[in-house]
């Protein structure tokens, strides 16, 4: 409707020059007319003209025709909610959905040249993978279903500069190749590995978002702590002949500490402590076997909770495995050596004491520090001689005392059981029972250092680690 058809007929606006009303008339014919910037306006957005775009925009579009020759296909992943890590079966399962876009000129209609009318009120459109071309992907290291990406009910959004919106969700699970060096205390890092499928690397090329992993809904899991997240191009996958676009996404979790802290590594260090404890026990009391035989059937039966809780690989180690493993062999040892003190402890003392006793006696009472258990006034000296006979041991008591005994005062008693506590062991004459509780002594400083220093050692190696990251 151009001006002259708006004012063609000059006598309709006679009457009402002449009360003032023209002007308000003049304005109406305009405003019908012409917008403010003097072009067209467009149509207001109905139903009727969506059905008319996608009318104009969906004759004939071949769907299994791609957009271009090469394709860019950008990709981001959004993480809902680990569900699970298991380092047993070396699988993780996520919940979450890709956001893919990518650009098709021929579902655009911001240029009004494109189309044979103005859509620009339209803003979006939504079809779905029936009707509009989609990338052929697959995830290559999933353990559950090993197939394209697809679900005919996501809608795709499409905008009026041809960009496709895509967003398949799912529950993924896929391989992880499980790190046990420090379990329980362990980081494992699980990597989806999202490729191209059909389409070679010529034809589509899979690109990074500005954000690759996206947290916005992410939902924390009780057993595994998100520790970091990147995401990287892979290498060209090689099937055949051709090479297909990859992308690789890695999530790093640790595990959370408190459960296993308080149900594996303290009773596990707990129990050491009790492999040594056993020399404590008096060799006449009869508990000695049974208790040692006890603490190493717990950690027997500990050994074997852990190992059916962690894989079957021979690639690493388990340090606690390893740990538990040589609380064992002290365990078996200490059985070994309580049977040794239980066997000198009953020997009869008409049994000669070899030289070689003798001399592993002085040596291990030296290292322990172990003195001559003395009462007050039945301190023991020995009784010169030899033979048999000088495995007898006299009492001070049976000796005659230059002075009387009411004589000794306390200050002089003692001195008496200082001197007589701090004798060399040359001085005494030795029995089997007194190289029983040297044994004793000996074999309790022996297994505790050692089953302290191994614990100090394996624990600060399985922290070090989970303090790391």
């Amino acid at each position: 409707m151009g001006m002259e058809d708006c004012f063609s007929e000059r006598n309709i606006w006679i009457p009402f020059v002449k009360t003032g009303r023209f002007y308000i008339l003049v304005l109406l014919v305009l405003t019908q007319c012409y917008d403010v910037s003097g072009a067209a306006s467009p149509p207001v957005y109905s139903k009727d003209l969506e059905t008319s775009l996608r009318t104009e925009l969906f004759t004939g579009y071949e769907v299994l025709q791609r957009p271009s020759k090469t394709v860019g296909v950008f990709v981001s992943l959004n993480v809902l909610t680990v569900n699970d890590l298991d380092i047993k079966d070396q699988f993780m399962s996520i919940t979450a959905y890709f956001e893919l876009k990518w650009s098709d000129s021929r579902l655009t209609w911001s240029n009004t040249s494109a189309t044979t009318q103005d859509y620009s009120s339209v803003k979006f459109l939504f079809s779905t993978e029936e009707y509009v071309w989609r990338p052929s992907l697959i995830i290559d290291n999933t353990i559950d279903d090993f197939s394209v990406i697809n679900d005919k009910y996501i809608p795709m959004r499409i905008t009026s500069q041809g960009y496709v919106i895509w967003n398949p969700a799912g529950i993924y699970t896929i391989a992880c190749s499980s790190d046990i060096t420090y379990y329980p205390l362990d980081i494992q890092s699980c990597t989806l590995s999202l490729s191209s499928w059909s389409y070679t690397s010529d034809e589509i090329s899979l690109q990074l978002s500005r954000l690759p992993i996206d947290f916005s809904f992410y939902s924390e899991n009780g057993e595994w702590e998100m520790v970091t997240a990147s995401a990287s191009t892979g290498d060209a996958k090689t099937r055949g002949d051709h090479t297909f676009s990859n992308l690789k996404f890695t999530l790093t979790m640790r595990r959370r500490p408190l459960f296993h802290v308080l149900n594996t590594l303290f009773p596990v260090a707990l129990m050491s402590v009790l492999s040594a404890m056993v020399f404590k026990l008096p060799a006449d009391s009869g508990e000695k076997m049974g208790f040692s035989l006890t603490v190493l059937l717990a950690y027997a039966v500990y050994l074997t909770l852990i190992s059916d809780n962690i894989p079957s690989t021979s690639v690493t180690a388990c340090y606690l495995s390893i740990y538990l493993a040589l609380i064992l062999v002290f365990g078996t040892f200490a059985v070994m050596c309580s049977i040794l003190v239980l066997n000198v402890f009953f020997r009869p003392d008409e049994m000669e004491i070899s030289k070689g006793w003798r001399l592993a006696t002085k040596v291990m009472a030296f290292i322990v520090r172990w003195q001559q258990p003395c009462l007050p006034g039945r301190c023991q000296s020995p009784q010169r001689g030899s033979g048999n006979k000088g495995n007898k041991i006299e009492s001070v008591s049976e000796k005659k005392s230059p002075l009387p005994k009411d004589n000794i005062t306390t200050d002089q008693q003692e001195i008496k059981i200082e001197d007589c506590g701090k004798d060399d062991l040359d001085d005494f004459e030795i029995s089997w029972k007194i190289i029983s509780f040297i044994l004793d002594q000996f074999f309790f400083v022996l297994f505790l250092f050692a089953i302290a220093l191994s614990s100090i050692v394996l624990f600060g190696l399985i922290f070090s680690q989970f303090n790391s990251v």
